[in-house]
Parts: structure tokens; sequence; C-alpha cells
């Protein structure tokens, strides 16, 4: 239970990054700290405990299994989160280009 109460406040250290920081490199930090308290929540919820891994063989007995359907989730969500996080920081090095800051709140004030 305690894994589980951990994975949250995890996701809510990023999401206070993403909602009070004004730096466009925390807001992207913050972004992945959320991703992967999400990543280590879906990979608890297919764990089990004295489980082995999911592969058959003949003259064994079927003993309690991890579902490997949460692990191939995460690595999916892994691809997808390092594409987020590139397209992120492109546009952040771009916004730097433009205006040189990471300040939001000057960029906004910088805007035309």
């Amino acid at each position: 239970m305690t894994l589980y109460v951990l994975c949250f406040v995890l996701f809510l250290v990023g999401l206070y990054g993403i909602m009070t920081k004004r730096d466009l490199i925390k807001i992207i930090l913050s972004s992945g700290i959320m991703g992967y308290a999400c990543n280590m929540m879906i990979v608890l919820f297919g764990y089990r405990s004295g489980g082995v891994y999911p592969i058959l063989e003949k003259g064994k007995e079927a003993a309690a299994m991890v579902d490997p359907l949460p692990q191939a989730m995460v690595l999916t969500a892994i691809v997808i989160e390092l594409g987020v996080t590139s397209l992120l920081a492109a546009l952040a090095i771009r916004l730097y280009q433009k205006y040189g800051t990471y300040d939001i709140t000057k960029i906004r004030s910088l805007a035309g």
C-alpha cells in the first residue's frame, strides 16, 4: 500500500512543478516526473507477490504469474513520453531562440 501512496506523491510533485514553476525546462522535467509516476503505478497494478514470469512449460503447473500486459503498456508509454519530451524540448529551444528566455511570464509579455 505504501508503494501506491509513494507513486501518488511523486505524481503530485510533478503536478506541483507544472502548476507553479515559471521556467520551461522545469515544466518539462515535471511532466517527465508525472509520467514516471504513472508508469510505476501501472507496473504496480500488474505485480503479484510471489509471482513468476508468464511463460508456461510442459510438465510444470501454472503458478501465480505476473501480468505481462502492464509491462507492455509501460514500454509503449515510455516511447510516447520520449516523443512528447523531445517535442517540448524542441519547442523550448525555439522559444529561447526567439525571446532569449525560458521564463513563461516574460515570453507572454514579449508576445506581439
